[in-house]
């Protein structure tokens, strides 16, 4: 065993090899967020484009029951995008115009 102080120099070596092991894990830290990053913005280019318009169905699976906008947050889960006229259409048949998003305004149908 050694009994004499570790000397100034020794404590700065150790110091040195703490702080270089720190700067290793913080640029692996890094590296890695980098990575999940770039695999987001992967994911989010890949994403197909939002639909226009949705068509909300029932419980049932077959009537639909409202007519959204492309995105509305009110929209169900078993919602599917639609093309203009298929939006149209629909309201023109009487399904439901979403009173949030207002597809009927967004599509310039009057009821008539």
């Amino acid at each position: 065993m050694n009994d004499h102080p570790a000397s100034r120099l020794e404590m700065l070596r150790f110091l040195e090899r703490v702080q270089l092991a720190n700067l290793e894990r913080t640029r692996r830290w890094i590296a890695a967020e980098g990575q999940r990053e770039a695999e987001r913005r992967r994911g989010e280019q890949a994403r197909p484009p939002e639909p226009d318009w949705l068509i909300e169905q029932g419980l049932n699976g077959r009537a639909p029951v409202y007519v959204h906008v492309g995105g509305c947050r009110m929209a169900g889960k078993r919602s599917k995008g639609v093309a203009r006229d298929q939006a149209l259409r629909s309201l023109a048949e009487g399904v439901d115009a979403c009173t949030h998003c207002r597809p009927d305004a967004a599509l310039g149908y009057l009821e008539g």
